[in-house]
């Protein structure tokens, strides 16, 4: 009997596989390693509709077929893509070395998404990995990706979350899992670096071609293409730091294969949320230098940029020289960008019409007494919309009273009120974010197999700038004092 197969394949997706058209050194074809003994854990209905799919109907033993990769539906066309990237500044050639792109599915009003399995399997980028993820890592992603999404920040989603009944060996025996990861595309700046060092010189232009075609087809036909996708990707990943900035969240690796052409964030490995306000915050236990600390972001966003202008050098003018020229006049254009969107952005935060010259010094003073107090980054953005009840000790710090003066005076200005302020406030300033303890609390119980609090979690996670006096307990931070906290890549 084929039920199963024929079930799966009635749900709605609607594969168009473009990139298996591409060179074939830009990827391998091969099919996720079926694993031993799928189990349903965590699907995604809400999204899953939102992407024309209908799952209602389906068990949940089907859902672990389909999602651990052991039951591929009709129209997938499964591979591993090859990129590289400058990794810790080191660069070196890449590819999916435990992921596998089983189709492009086009929703009903023609919006493409990658369906990606993570966890599927070694492939030929797997250097001397297993190829295979560990349960509480799926999970995380799945938690930080979702929670990113709900505070209206893009990102890659996670579509489901498969036991697949195997150990994985790290520092000790782990439940292996599967993630379905959902993107625009998996188009990196890393893919680019790999289309120039590739044997064929004509990749790059092809790839150049589809990437274009893929994401900003309203520039095909500009004057110059390749000066105009710069100034996009700079863009968007200008938009991407500033909302990540935003709401404190620190990636971790930030990596040029980590960098996506389409400004979506990508890999949710040691990424992490800071509670209490302190620049340098670093949570990744192999970025021993801190690297891509929070507010090394910016600046890491620009390196890696280069390294994008760089890679389509060739594409921007036929004489090396001016095409260098071009392309650096465009990246230290960053700085000046970044500043101005990043300064709109907090004036949000502090509720601000308008622009005043002293606007950075009040935001800055209050940065630096949230660095000297020890507040939580989140909360005290909270409580300036009385939002919070636990205060910290700035408050009644003189050099604070002061502070807030300032900004009342400054708030009232450009025909402000405190009605239009709070408005403004609420919309940037999350009262939610998944905190880390609590991260770990929901994954401590969901690897005991009690998903209960990993469910409570999400639901709460939905609806981040949304006052619910029941969830307050998941607004308070880790006390103080506690271990310092470490994230890790989880291969």
């Amino acid at each position: 009997m084929n039920k199963p197969e024929s079930h799966i394949d009635t749900i709605g997706w609607q594969f168009d596989n473009t990139y298996t058209k591409l060179p074939d050194n830009m990827f391998s074809k091969l099919s996720p390693i079926p694993v031993k003994a799928p189990e349903f854990v965590i699907f995604n209905h809400t999204f899953s509709k939102e992407m024309g799919l209908d799952f209602s109907n389906t068990s949940n033993e089907d859902l672990a077929l389909a999602f651990s990769g052991n039951l591929l539906p009709k129209g997938s066309d499964t591979i591993a893509q090859a990129y590289a990237g400058h990794q810790f500044g080191h660069f070196t050639m890449l590819g999916d070395g435990r992921a596998i792109v089983i189709g492009e599915h086009l929703s009903k009003n023609n919006k493409r998404f990658d369906i990606q399995f993570k966890g599927s399997g070694k492939t030929p980028y797997s250097r001397n990995g297993d190829g295979r993820a560990a349960l509480g890592p799926m999970l995380r992603e799945y938690i930080i990706s979702e929670a990113m999404h709900n505070l209206g920040i893009p990102t890659t989603r996670s579509l489901a979350v498969v036991k697949t009944g195997e150990a994985v060996i790290r520092e000790s025996p782990l439940q292996g899992a599967l993630l379905t990861r959902v993107a625009s595309s998996h188009i990196r700046v890393g893919t680019f670096q790999y289309a120039v060092f590739s044997k064929d010189k004509s990749n790059l232009k092809t790839f150049f071609d589809y990437t274009i075609e893929r994401h900003y087809p309203h520039i095909k036909d500009s004057k110059n293409p390749a000066i105009d996708l710069l100034k996009i990707v700079i863009e968007k990943q200008i938009q991407l730091i500033t909302n990540w900035m935003r709401v404190g969240f620190i990636h971790g690796v930030m990596n040029t294969d980590n960098m996506t052409i389409s400004g979506e964030t990508i890999d949710y490995g040691p990424c992490a949320f800071m509670d209490t306000y302190d620049p340098e915050t670093v949570f990744s236990s192999i970025d021993i230098n801190g690297r891509y600390a929070y507010f090394n972001q910016p600046g890491i966003a620009k390196w890696n940029l280069t390294r994008f202008a760089e890679s389509i050098i060739p594409l921007i003018n036929d004489n090396k020289d001016k095409a260098i020229d071009i392309a650096t006049e465009i990246i230290n254009s960053f700085g000046k960008i970044y500043k101005k969107i990043f300064l709109e952005m907090m004036r949000k935060k502090l509720g601000l019409l308008g622009e005043n010259d002293n606007d950075e010094k009040l935001i800055n003073n209050l940065l630096s007494l949230m660095y000297k107090h020890k507040a939580d980054y989140t909360n005290t953005f909270c409580s300036l919309m009385n939002k919070y009840t636990q205060k910290n000790n700035m408050f009644d710090n003189k050099e604070f009273v002061d502070w807030y003066k300032q900004w009342k005076k400054r708030s009232l200005e450009n025909n402000n009120s405190p009605e239009k302020s709070l408005k403004i406030m609420r919309s940037v300033n999350p009262l939610i974010i998944p905190r880390n303890h609590m991260v770990e609390k929901a994954l401590e119980s969901a690897i005991k197999n009690d998903l209960n609090p990993l469910n409570d979690f999400l639901k709460v996670l939905t609806k981040p700038y949304d006052e619910e006096p029941k969830n307050k307990d998941y607004q308070i931070p880790a006390p103080l004092g506690e271990k310092k906290y470490q994230t890790f890549c989880g291969t």
